[in-house]
């Protein structure tokens, strides 16, 4: 990859839709992952407004350090790039109060991982609305179009994705180009949705590596008989996510009325 030519195609590609949208920049949100280090420094460098926000809820400790080292790190290199900090467990907690929790562990577990994405989502929509920003999506290919890793209308709700067409190897290549922070560089990437350190590789099963190559194999045409052993396993694990989650990577379905009907 051309990685010098990458990013400066994304932060002209940045900069040229929000100056058509007539708006002062962006706003995003600061996991401490790699995927939005990445999304914020690309941003960072179209010279636009930048705010990046930390939103913490019951968040591990190893994930607020990064974030916040990157945030300060974005604030020497970018004069352009300020910061904001919402606390929103309480207003997590407050919402499981009002809230039925009744059911299967695991069901309600992952309903409120992904009630914790929406909750930030619309935080970051607030603050675009107050200030006249973008929501700036940090999601990669594979996530976004491979395993469907994300939550809809949670870190699935933006206005422009600039690594949607990156696979994950080749987030961590602009990574490095962009001095993130070793620290970002070398953690395991996390979704940071169940208050532990839990990696994405423990919830999914795979490594990004794997999911890679299962996505390119997917698009050779190739089927779980093809392999054994470990790439047979990943294979398997790729496509089923691929399968139950595609509805988040289609259009929202319309029911077309038949025009003898109206």
């Amino acid at each position: 990859m051309q990685t010098e030519k990458v990013v400066n195609h994304i932060v002209d590609w940045l900069k040229n839709y929000a100056t058509n949208a007539k708006v002062n920049g962006f706003v995003i949100g600061i996991s401490g992952g790699i995927d939005s280090a990445v999304t914020s420094t690309l941003c960072a460098k179209t010279g636009l407004d930048l705010l990046c926000i930390e939103m913490p809820i019951h968040q591990a400790a190893s994930h607020v350090t990064r974030a916040q080292e990157h945030i300060a790190q974005l604030k020497e290199r970018f004069s352009n790039v300020k910061d904001a900090r919402v606390v929103l467990t309480p207003v997590f907690e407050e919402f499981k109060t009002e809230v039925s929790l009744d059911g299967k562990q695991e069901t309600v577990d992952m309903a409120l991982a992904n009630t914790r994405a929406r909750l930030r989502m619309t935080t970051l929509y607030y603050h675009a609305g107050l200030l006249g920003l973008l929501v700036a999506g940090t999601g990669n290919k594979v996530e976004d179009f491979g395993v469907g890793f994300y939550t809809k209308y949670g870190d699935g709700g933006v206005d422009l994705s600039p690594i949607a067409d990156l696979l994950k190897s080749e987030v961590y290549e602009l990574g490095e180009f962009l001095n993130v922070p070793d620290s970002i560089m070398k953690a395991a990437p996390s979704d940071g949705l169940f208050g532990d350190a839990r990696s994405d590789e423990d919830q999914i099963g795979a490594s990004y590596p794997e999911l890679e190559w299962a996505m390119q194999m997917k698009d050779e045409g190739k089927t779980a008989e093809d392999f054994s052993g470990r790439q047979r396993d990943a294979f398997k694990i790729f496509m089923r996510y691929n399968r139950s989650n595609t509805h988040k990577m289609i259009p929202i379905p319309i029911c077309e009325i038949p025009k003898n009907l109206k």
